[in-house]
């Protein structure tokens, strides 16, 4: 081979070796320590023209005690959120991290205490997700509701706005508890405008014609995202159909955050840590 032709060969292979140092920099130590928000609007043919506008924070996946997320962040995460002024808050669900090479454990009672400080006028509302049941569920919702934050586990909440009223259904953890769908919605008067709220979307095929929007995180969006490939790992039996954002089907909206956090491996590559603002219109 030509001396020249090797020349080549070492600078192609080095300018790779140096693109995938650069991609493992940026996708573990960079990428996680960013938190954008992200304004998203969807528009739902039956939600009443009433409630037209609602905007709604999502946060989710905060997983405190792993990489980047500390007292600092949650902070962050708090004025973040406010300074959006949202009409309704929901969190929703795993904020615990396991003792691990790469996180640790912080009890629930910091985060809740943290979250006590968000602020929206329709209140802050919350599900709790695998990991919290994993650690201890009961534990994690004394904490938040020690803290004034309503924990919705399979339970509903009216809210009032403009004279009228639409329903929040907390739905249970998917992975990790029993699914109690029809007996939940059953709770809420028959015609009420209804929004649901669990962790993992894996719920979604199943809901009945009456919820119109299903809000939901868990997957952290694969948490890399390769140009070309896609998300090569979706934690959800239907693969990369409910990774992120808005997906319509049969009638029904769901919108899955990517949440804040990190989970297995503490690297996130094209799918930076969000706060969702999501608009509904009808």
């Amino acid at each position: 081979m030509p001396q020249r032709w090797k020349k080549r060969i070492r600078i192609a292979l080095g300018i790779v070796v140096l693109l995938i140092l650069s991609c493992l920099i940026w996708g573990v130590f960079i990428e996680p320590n960013h938190l954008i928000v992200r304004q998203e609007t969807i528009q739902i043919e039956n939600w009443p023209k009433e409630f037209s506008g609602l905007r709604i924070a999502l946060v989710a996946d905060i997983h405190t005690g792993g990489p980047f997320i500390d007292d600092k962040k949650l902070q962050r995460i708090v004025e973040l959120t406010n300074q959006q002024n949202p009409d309704l808050i929901v969190l929703l669900g795993d904020y615990m991290s396991p003792n691990s090479w790469h996180s640790r454990r912080v009890e629930p009672e910091v985060t809740a205490a943290a979250m006590k400080n968000l602020h929206a006028p329709l209140g802050v509302y919350a599900v709790l997700g695998n990991h919290d049941w994993w650690y201890n569920g009961e534990k994690v919702r004394r904490a938040f509701e020690a803290n004034n934050i309503p924990v919705l586990d399979d339970e509903v909440a009216e809210i009032k706005w403009q004279s009228r009223s639409f329903w929040l259904v907390g739905l249970a953890d998917f992975w990790t508890r029993p699914q109690h769908v029809d007996e939940t919605i059953a709770k809420v008067p028959a015609g009420a405008p209804v929004i649901a709220l669990t962790h993992n979307p894996d719920v979604f095929p199943g809901l009945p014609q009456s919820i119109p929007l299903l809000l939901a995180a868990h997957t952290h969006g694969g948490q890399v995202s390769l140009p070309l490939i896609g998300t090569p790992i979706v934690p959800s039996r239907f693969g990369r159909k409910y990774a992120a954002g808005h997906v319509i089907e049969n009638g029904h909206h769901m919108f899955v955050t990517t949440g804040i956090g990190t989970s297995i491996l503490p690297v996130r590559f094209r799918v930076p840590p969000e706060i969702v603002i999501l608009t509904i219109k009808s």
